[in-house]
C-alpha cells in the first residue's frame, strides 16, 4: 500500500532517491511476501506422527495395540 502511494500519488522530487522506483520496489516486495505466505500456508503438512506398537499382555495373553502421537508443535 505504501509502495502504491509512493509510486502513484506522491509527486515530490528528492535529489538522492527516486520515490517512484522505491514505490515499485515496495509493491513487488509486498506481492512476493503475499505469494510466499500463501505457498507456506498451502503446503503446510500435518506434523502428526502416529506410532503403533503391539505387545502381548502377560496376564490375559491378548495382543494389545498402543499408539503414541508425537507433534512438533505443541499448539496443533
Amino acid at each position: 500500500m505504501i509502495g502504491a502511494i509512493l509510486a502513484f500519488a506522491v509527486h515530490v522530487q528528492v535529489a538522492w532517491v527516486d520515490l517512484q522506483v522505491v514505490g515499485y520496489i515496495l509493491m513487488i516486495a509486498g506481492a512476493v511476501g503475499i505469494i510466499l505466505g500463501i505457498i507456506l500456508i498451502a503446503t503446510r503438512r500435518n506434523r502428526t506422527v502416529t506410532t503403533s506398537r503391539g505387545y502381548v499382555d502377560p496376564a490375559t495373553g491378548e495382543r494389545v495395540q498402543r499408539s503414541t502421537v508425537d507433534r512438533d508443535d505443541p499448539y496443533v
